[in-house]
């Protein structure tokens, strides 16, 4: 199986256009606004009408209410919901049932003990993203550029596709993948230049390292 990069935290038709050219499956629109990378709905809406066909549109929320789903929804064309927050396994159902859209729920990690948590959600997301714990106090609950010891979920799987995050970079997403198996992986800080820039060389060297290793 080839890798599948997600870029995360798109903000510019640039960083769009480097990520579609370097064969990225997944691109990510972020709508937090303590996040440097949060999109205006408008602006999210004029950059999805350009991901081209096959690529798959993901919106990042962070315990957004039903409201405020329905809005996003209502304007922007998005094919997946990324749950960043507290969601609990119900309301991770219940957005799935009520969007019609798949949901991937992003579930952080430190040590084993945060394992019955990924079985948990494993249960009722179509994907789970397996990212770093952010640290107590952390003002986002992602995009931190932290890294978590890989080697705790080395072998081990989910009844659902899940994806590895967690401060990967093009220099260390092979090593990530060969110990953890990850066929699927997402970036966001690791390939920008300031937080919420993206650098579109470092995209592309992202790519070409994830898929250098699927291929060897």
């Amino acid at each position: 199986m080839s890798a599948r990069v997600k870029i995360c935290g798109l903000t510019g038709r640039d960083g769009l256009s480097a990520a579609v050219s370097a064969g990225a499956a997944y691109v990510g629109f972020v709508f937090f606004e303590k996040s440097p990378r949060h999109l205006p709905v408008e602006r999210a809406a004029a950059l999805a009408a350009e991901v081209p066909p096959g690529v798959c549109k993901v919106a990042l929320t962070v315990d957004a209410g039903d409201a405020v789903l329905d809005a996003l929804l209502s304007r922007v064309p998005v094919d997946m919901l990324q749950l960043h927050g507290r969601e609990t396994p119900e309301r991770v159902a219940q957005i799935r049932a009520r969007t019609g859209l798949p949901v991937m729920k992003a579930v952080g990690v430190a040590e084993a003990a945060d394992f019955a948590a990924l079985d948990r959600y494993a249960r009722v997301a179509d994907q789970i993203l397996v990212d770093a714990k952010p640290p107590a106090g952390a003002a986002l609950p992602g995009g931190n550029g932290l890294t978590f010891d890989w080697r705790l979920i080395a072998g081990r799987r989910w009844p659902v596709p899940w994806m590895l995050a967690g401060g990967l970079t093009a220099d260390t997403v092979g090593e990530a993948m060969r110990l953890t198996g990850a066929r699927q992986v997402d970036v966001s800080s690791g390939v920008e230049s300031a937080p919420g820039v993206k650098d579109r060389a470092k995209i592309a060297a992202f790519c070409r390292a994830a898929s250098a290793l699927t291929a060897a």
